[in-house]
């Protein structure tokens, strides 16, 4: 482990799938039998973790000890129960600050903390973490991070909370101006002590994450295109935000030349010093003994630039039965791709939207992300944005951009909400200093977390159209997965809240033009909600490979799949090698749909089209 120094809080991250919970939990485990007279924290702010699977053991948000390390503790964040904690220290104080920003009365304000909030868990992580680091729970701590979009999701709440302080503030001000025009004095109150306590601790977590002699973001990948892409974007966007690069590990080394010219583009990316590399094991790396024998491999990456290292000629392997079946024959409108990170289900999306789009030539396809962190362009080898991109002549592609959504929709409701929001009282000193510019400070900062409901929004524009046969949906990872299929009840209520607000305020607030096309958007959420559910419409594909904690994500992704009544009928299995099925009842219910692994030393997009073969059970052979 000398080829790594890892500070007092070591950050994990990278596109999703290519080891990064494996290499948190290795580095936690050596740091805490090299320094047993530290404590060491090993953290997960993934929704949808997998600590307990790789060190088997029971993880929750309890920090307990190691079994055979008691300096080591592990702990998984539960964000609901965090903002129970949040709104039991805090709540008072935000109602307070909220009724004297805007119309509404404190009794109006409880329900909204029960109710689903965009960025919650990115949220009550940064929070989480910077209270561990002032608390000094931990001598040293490992974070298991979200992938890469997610993270940076995270990381960029510290200029939404700056932004969302300096409007609170605003609140305050105008609540002393008002106190002083009447009593000629103003004495401060928990308000005033709650945002000079919230902004310093802002800013010590703030030049804490931006420290590199006490932080590190270490990006782990593995050496294929996406994962390489994916890497430069997210090391050039935590540069931007000034978060300290420890280095890039590429995992899953053999050697090969398609994996030698990899290596060579990693090194080009000029702001990582350190670039190491760990081998392809023969065996998944889970439990203690694994994963201590794991980083006894850890090496410069030049070790896996032999040349003399034969790679194998191309060889495309042979179709397996089941294949899909025909969506467009049977009717479907909307197939969501869903999975652990670093499945395939870019891949998978795109060879399924391939695959149709050659079987119905008159047929209009969209394939479409809603991935914070984008690999569709780099699968299908063509730059995309926010706008349709033609792959073929019946073929579209699109990667949802949340920074031009959320511009349209602050256009069509969040500004005019704004100014209903803060209960413009026709005092112009106050509304000019106080009144709607809080408000809109809030409305034109860009909230990290809302991905899923702009995303949503941008599914129902297109499903409201109704100008495409089918549409695939490239989706985030599993916890972030959940919370786009769980956004039509969450906006929903948001919308009700909002709804009944006004008919208890209209004769103050006005905005019956805002309140009819806000109805409107209810409107097509609940329809969008049915659609979801409805099996008739909606295919839900769930990737997988054969690994233990791979599996074992997915088997709990599909319980909660059940328990929303959303239709799950196949999984693919990537990456499927003869002899190598799924343990035996895994997906009792579902139907295994076998992908063997594609030739590496071929272009991304050609592997879509071979993809797109296999899956619907025919011979690749024709891919050229």
């Amino acid at each position: 482990m000398n080829l790594m120094e890892l500070p007092q809080l070591t950050l994990v991250s990278g596109k999703g799938g290519v080891g990064k919970t494996t290499f948190a939990c290795a580095i936690a485990l050596d740091q805490a039998q090299t320094n047993t007279d530290e404590t060491v924290l090993l953290l997960s702010t993934d929704p949808a973790h997998s600590l307990g699977d790789v060190l088997l053991l029971p993880v929750d948000d309890e920090a307990r000890s190691h079994p055979d390390l008691p300096n080591l503790r592990i702990r998984a964040l539960d964000a609901e129960r965090l903002l129970a904690i949040f709104k039991a220290d805090y709540g008072h104080v935000l109602e307070t600050l909220v009724e004297r920003g805007s119309f509404v009365e404190n009794d109006d304000l409880s329900p909204v903390w029960d109710m689903d909030w965009p960025g919650l868990n990115e949220l009550m992580g940064l929070l989480e973490i910077q209270r561990i680091l002032r608390a000094g729970e931990a001598d040293r701590v490992v974070v298991d991070m979200a992938p890469s979009g997610h993270t940076l999701n995270l990381f960029g709440l510290m200029d939404f909370l700056d932004t969302l302080l300096a409007s609170l503030r605003l609140f305050q001000d105008k609540h002393r101006y008002m106190i002083e025009s009447l009593s000629g004095r103003y004495e401060q109150d928990d308000a005033d002590t709650f945002l000079d306590d919230m902004t310093a601790d802002l800013a010590a977590g703030r030049s804490q994450l931006q420290d590199p002699h006490r932080t590190a973001c270490w990006v782990v990948a593995i050496p294929e295109p996406l994962s390489l892409h994916e890497t430069e974007r997210f090391v050039e966007a935590l540069s931007e935000l000034q978060i300290p690069l420890g280095g890039i590990l590429v995992n899953r080394l053999t050697g090969s030349a398609p994996q030698r010219h990899q290596l060579e583009q990693f090194a080009q990316i000029t702001a990582a010093d350190t670039l190491v590399g760990l081998p392809l094991q023969a065996q998944e790396p889970v439990g203690r003994a694994a994963l201590q024998t794991l980083l006894t491999g850890l090496a410069p990456t030049e070790v896996w630039q032999d040349p003399q290292i034969q790679t194998q000629p191309l060889a495309w392997p042979e179709p397996v039965s089941p294949g899909l079946p025909d969506f467009i024959t049977e009717g479907r409108r909307l197939v969501i791709l869903g999975g652990k990170g670093g499945v395939g289900k870019t891949t998978v999306a795109a060879a399924i939207a391939w695959g149709q789009a050659q079987q119905h030539p008159n047929a209009n396809v969209r394939v479409m992300s809603i991935d914070p962190a984008h690999s569709l362009g780099d699968v299908l080898e063509t730059p995309l944005s926010n706008e349709a991109i033609a792959i073929t002549e019946n073929l579209t592609a699109q990667e949802v951009d949340a920074d031009v959504v959320l511009e349209q929709f602050r256009d069509d409701y969040l500004w005019e909400l704004a100014e209903m929001m803060s209960g413009d009282t026709g005092d112009d000193r106050l509304q000019l200093a106080y009144g709607p510019e809080a408000w809109r400070q809030i409305v034109a900062q860009a909230l990290p977390g809302i991905d899923e409901m702009l995303s949503l929004i941008t599914v129902i524009d297109l499903l409201e159209q109704d100008q495409e046969q089918l549409i695939i949906l490239d989706t985030a990872p599993t916890g972030h997965l959940l919370r786009f299929l769980e956004m039509p009840t969450a906006l929903g209520d948001w919308l009700a809240w909002i709804f009944k607000l006004w008919i208890k305020y209209q004769d103050v607030v006005g905005r019956t033009e805002l309140m009819s096309r806000l109805r409107g958007l209810r409107k097509q959420v609940m329809n969008a909600q049915k659609r979801l559910t409805d099996p008739a419409h909606t295919e839900f594909i769930g990737v997988v490979q054969n690994q233990s904690a791979i599996l074992a994500e997915a088997t709990r992704l599909t319980a909660t799949l059940n328990d929303m009544s959303v239709p799950q009928y196949y999984i693919v299995h990537n990456r499927y090698a003869p002899g190598q099925d799924l343990p035996p009842n895994t997906f009792p219910e579902q139907t295994v749909i076998r992908l063997p692994d594609l030739p590496d030393s071929v272009h991304p997009q050609m592997q879509v089209a071979g993809a797109s073969q296999l899956l619907f059970a025919k011979s690749p052979a024709l891919v050229r």
